[in-house]
This record gives structure tokens, C-alpha cells and sequence, in this order.
């Protein structure tokens, strides 16, 4: 073989060898550039699963601060219709050392970097009705995400009016024609449905909107309402509610224990001169039915004649809880013995709340805080504590507080030279004193309040509509006030909803015979309600 031809083969297997390479390299390049975007992708997967899981965390944590804050609340709201007493206020903290204080300050810090949104705590209202969808990048839509976060926006839907129109078809059926019935309306020969007079009596009676303003509020939102019309609207429905009302009277008397309160309302009425109107206050009476949870409000020409509570209390036998009104007392002391009056420790301590920097006072108000104090101890219904153990613990600890109380009042009582007859803190004394038998009454049964706070604050609705409507437009639109006060109210003690509830009920009063007596409408008062369902 010639060295030419060595060299030729040399040269060939040279050049096969710098092309296998070449090959060699190729694929190497395009396994790193595969592995490359292999180790991205997943990178990225890890990274979108990371801010996953850290969202849903974040969700975890807010859903659980808006649990807490739910329960609160209600918690609140039960203390507001159930309000028992006042709370005593707790002892003051000891001052926390500087490492207490340091260690406190980063668990703080902690809890917001992990809820993120600069440390603030967001409702998540899980209640509420839930739309979702899917947002891709533009003209991506359909392809497989690598990660996904949540954007919630809370959307309001203002009123929606709805006109139905029913066509009304008659067939016949051999030599007969059958008609089909028109759908039931609450009021005659209206064409408004029970959910749209709930609409306004809600406004008008639970947000306490004047009737102006209600009707602009309807107009705004796409119905022409104007004032007179939502007038007559309720004007009927209290007549329509007039055997549900009595219904309501004659259940709340049925109640062992009660508790009666009255507040105003300014009330238009013929000025003297006759050049128009004036106003005058008008007196709304509330009984409350405590084991029912019924409110009943009622109005006799604005009187607060002590008549008024006498006719309606009269041949009442139970226990009735009020403050120093005269009134109540005489109902009891009318009753020969049937009726057991309660007094309202609130009433008696406020006056010594307002002189607390006087030492007397503090003594005074010191001892009426530690029957709160102790009866917050414990809560009829938790941990199994039922009234009658309630009703042992108060056997034990209210006597010797309570002598103490009146010791410390005699005390006061006896310091003409310090106080004199017509002094603040004559008054309170003397007041608290002239209560005491209704205070020392109260810890003879296990359930009953140590004050009067429930109906007072069921009487802020009224106070609520005194600021914002100012007046009654008459006598008979404080009486019909009277009426949805009472349902309203009631429905809150149940934690009903009142616009549910008038819907409801408003149609199935229509279907009621007319002579239907006032015992048949008593399932249908907040206490027994159930909602209609559909096909019922």
C-alpha cells in the first residue's frame, strides 16, 4: 500500500472521527439545553406551588381571624337582646417586663408577615353567595397553568325590581270554562308583592329610614314610588297584621316573666293655633316576654299614664322587671300578691358612676360591680349550668354582698352633713334604697336579670327612628309603629330575618279566612315561625 493511500485513510477516518464529534457535540448541547428547560419548568412549578401554598395558608389564617371576629359578634349581638348585666370590668393587667414586651412584639410581627397585605386582617365572608372563573393571559385561554393565585373582588347588585306578568288562561272543559287563578297578593286589589312591602317596612322600621327617604332610595334604583303609596302600603299591612298583633298581645301575657319599659317619640299633631302642625311627645309602651322572646310594643294616644300599663297588665300573674317608674309598682301592688316585681340594678348604680372619684360612691358601686362579678362566674346553658344551679350559686353569694350594699347606702343615707336632702348623691341613695326590695328579689329565682338592659336595648330602634324620622306623621302611624316594632323586634330576639319573615307571613295572613280568631295566627309570631316553602 502506497503512502498516498495511508495517508488518504488516514485523512477519511480523521474526518469521520471530527463529524462523530461533531454529532457527540450536538447531542450533548441539546440534552443540556432539554435538561435546561427541564429544570426550569419544574423551578417554576415549585415556585407556583410555593405561592400557592402560601395563599392558601394566608386564606387559612384569614378565614380563621374571620371566624373569630363572626363569633364575636355574635356573641355581641346575644349580649345586646339577652343582656343580662353589665360586664364587670376586669382588673388591670400588670406591667409586662421589657423581654415580655420584646417577645410580644415579634409574635405581632410574625402573625402579619404571614397574613401578608401589610398586616391587615380581611373578612373573607364565607357566607356569602360564591361566582368564580378562570383569567389566562391574553389569547392563552385553555392552557395548562403552572400556578394559580385568587383576586376576590366583592361585588353589590343594588335592588332589583321584577314586573311579573301573569297571563291568566280559561279553557274549556266540556260545557265549562275553567280559569286559572291570578297569584296570591297580600293586600286587595294590590298588585305588590309581600316581598316588596317587606322591602319598605325593613327600611322603614329596622334601618329606620323616613318614608321620603325610602321612597327616592326606590326611585334611584329603577321604581317610581312615591310617599303616598308607600304609606298605604303600610297602612294596610297593619290592618292586614291586626289579629297577628293581638295574637302577639295575648302570648306575651302568657309569659312568667317580663320585662316593661317605655320610651318617646315626637308625634305630629293639630297645633293649638291651627295654623298647621305641631308635635308632642308620644309615649311607646314595651313588654317583653323572656322565656318566649316576644316584644310587644304598644301605643295609647301617646299616653304615659300609669293607666295604660295597669289596663294592660291587669289580671297578669308572674314576675314583672322594670325601673322606678311608679307605674310598675302599682301593677304590683295591685295584683294581691299574684305579681313579683323586679327592680333594675343599672338604674340604681348609674348615678354612682357619675360620681365614681368620690370615695362613698366608688364603695357604693364597687359592691353592685361584684354581684356582676360573680354571676358572671358562670352561664345558664354552659357547661351543663342549669337555672337551678344558677339559682345556688345565688343563694350563696348575693346575701352577703347585698348587706354590705345596704350597710354601705344606710351609711351614706345618715350623712345629712355631707350630703344634703336635694344633692346628687342623696338622690342616688335614696333612689337605690327606695328599689332595694326589687333588688333583693332578683336572686330568688336562677333566671332572672340583674337589670333591665334587654328591653332597653330593643328600645334604641325607637330612639334609632326618633333621630333619623323625627316624628310620627299621626296617633294612628305611631300605633301602626307600635305593630312592625313589635315583629321586628321580636325577629331579632329570634335572629330572624325581618325581611324574610314579613314576606312570609304577609301572604299567609291574606290566606287566612276572615274570620279566622286571633289564636290561629299564633304559630305564625317569630317564636314558632317556619318559612313557607315552595309546594307547602
Amino acid at each position: 500500500m502506497g503512502k498516498d493511500m495511508i495517508i488518504k485513510i488516514l485523512q477519511d477516518q480523521l474526518e469521520a472521527a471530527n463529524a462523530a464529534n461533531l454529532r457527540l457535540n450536538l447531542t450533548i448541547q441539546n440534552m443540556q439545553s432539554s435538561f435546561s428547560a427541564t429544570v426550569a419548568d419544574l423551578k417554576a412549578t415549585i415556585s407556583g406551588l410555593e405561592a400557592t401554598v402560601a395563599n392558601l395558608e394566608r386564606l387559612l389564617q384569614e378565614r380563621d381571624a374571620s371566624l373569630a371576629s363572626a363569633r364575636n359578634q355574635m356573641r355581641g349581638l346575644a349580649g345586646m337582646m339577652e343582656k343580662k348585666s353589665e360586664r364587670q370590668k376586669p382588673e388591670p393587667p400588670a406591667p409586662k417586663t421589657d423581654e415580655e414586651k420584646k417577645a410580644e412584639e415579634e409574635r405581632k410581627a410574625a402573625e402579619r408577615k404571614a397574613r401578608g397585605n401589610n398586616g391587615a386582617r380581611r373578612n373573607m365572608h364565607f357566607e356569602m353567595e360564591v361566582v368564580e372563573k378562570d383569567v389566562y393571559p391574553q389569547g392563552m385561554e385553555g392552557q395548562k397553568p403552572l400556578s394559580t393565585r385568587d383576586a376576590i373582588r366583592y361585588i353589590m347588585i343594588p335592588p332589583r325590581f321584577i314586573k311579573e306578568v301573569s297571563h291568566i288562561h280559561t279553557v274549556k272543559v266540556g260545557d265549562s270554562l275553567v280559569s286559572a287563578k291570578a297569584p296570591l297578593t297580600p293586600l286587595l286589589n294590590s298588585s305588590y308583592d309581600g316581598s316588596f312591602i317587606a322591602g319598605i317596612a325593613q327600611l322603614r322600621y329596622i334601618y329606620s329610614l323616613p318614608v321620603e327617604r325610602i321612597a327616592a332610595y326606590f326611585t334611584e334604583n329603577g321604581f317610581n314610588l312615591d310617599k303616598k303609596t308607600a304609606n298605604g302600603l303600610l297602612k294596610k299591612t297593619a290592618g292586614l297584621f291586626e289579629k297577628l298583633y293581638k295574637a302577639m298581645q295575648k302570648a306575651v301575657k302568657e309569659d312568667g316573666y317580663l320585662k316593661c319599659d317605655e320610651t318617646y317619640h315626637k308625634i305630629l299633631v293639630d297645633a293649638d293655633d291651627n295654623n298647621g302642625k305641631g308635635s308632642r311627645k308620644g309615649y311607646i309602651w314595651v313588654i317583653v316576654a323572656v322565656h318566649l322572646g316576644l316584644a310587644y310594643f304598644f301605643y295609647e294616644d301617646g299616653s304615659r299614664s300609669e293607666e295604660v300599663i295597669l289596663n294592660e297588665l291587669g289580671g297578669y300573674e308572674g314576675t314583672i322587671q322594670s325601673d322606678g317608674l311608679k307605674a310598675y309598682k302599682k301593677v304590683a301592688a295591685r295584683s294581691d300578691g299574684k305579681i313579683l316585681r323586679l327592680a333594675c340594678l343599672q338604674h340604681c348604680k348609674r348615678p354612682f358612676v357619675e360620681m365614681k372619684d368620690n370615695p362613698d360612691a366608688a364603695e357604693i358601686l364597687s359592691l353592685a360591680n361584684e354581684l356582676y362579678a360573680q354571676e358572671h362566674k358562670h352561664r345558664i346553658g354552659k357547661d351543663d349550668w342549669t337555672v337551678e344551679d344558677n339559682l345556688r350559686w345565688r343563694r350563696e353569694y348575693a346575701p352577703p354582698i347585698l348587706a354590705r350594699l345596704k350597710e354601705a347606702l344606710l351609711r351614706v343615707q345618715a350623712m345629712t352633713d355631707k350630703y344634703p336632702p336635694k344633692s346628687q348623691m342623696m338622690g342616688a341613695v335614696n333612689y337605690f334604697l327606695n328599689e332595694w326590695d326589687g333588688i333583693e328579689a332578683i336572686p330568688t329565682g336562677g333566671d332572672y336579670a340583674w337589670d333591665n338592659n334587654q328591653v332597653e336595648c330593643l328600645n334604641r330602634a325607637i330612639a334609632l327612628s326618633r333621630k333619623n324620622s323625627m316624628f310620627f306623621g299621626s296617633h294612628d302611624g305611631a300605633g301602626r309603629g307600635a305593630i312592625f316594632y313589635s315583629l321586628a323586634c321580636s325577629c331579632r330576639l329570634h335572629r330572624i330575618n325581618f325581611f324574610e319573615y314579613l314576606s312570609d307571613v304577609l301572604n299567609r295572613c291574606a290566606e287566612m279566612p276572615n274570620g279566622a280568631p286571633p289564636e290561629a295566627y299564633r304559630d305564625l309570631l317569630p317564636d314558632r315561625w317556619a318559612k313557607k316553602e315552595q309546594g307547602d
